[in-house]
């Protein structure tokens, strides 16, 4: 019986399930981990902001700008619902606080 060629996204996901099935799943975390700090050491904080940046645009252009409101209320109701409106009151006295302390 003849072999049918593997796709390099096969191979991919094979290795990938070998490798998780050796280290388990806490590995990817790990990796993940030490290579974000990677980054973040030889690219510095501004690289960060430009992929940010490009991702909004990409989905801004893909959803529209009325998508961040959408989100955004959403996620405001979802923070509502799990602390209460009282919540509010308390990040806004909060944020008082630390902006009328002089800076020192």
């Amino acid at each position: 019986m003849a072999e049918q060629e593997l796709t390099v996204r096969e191979a991919g996901r094979r290795g990938g399930e070998t490798v998780k099935a050796k280290y388990g799943p806490a590995f990817f975390a790990t990796i993940g981990r030490k290579g974000g700090e990677t980054v973040a050491k030889e690219r510095g904080p501004e690289f960060y902001a430009e992929i940010g940046k490009k991702g909004g645009r990409a989905v801004k252009e893909k959803h529209g700008p009325e998508f961040f409101a959408a989100i955004g209320k959403k996620g405001g109701q979802t923070v509502r619902d799990k602390h209460g409106l009282e919540y509010y009151s308390q990040i806004r006295r909060r944020a008082r606080r630390t902006t009328d302390q002089p800076a020192g």
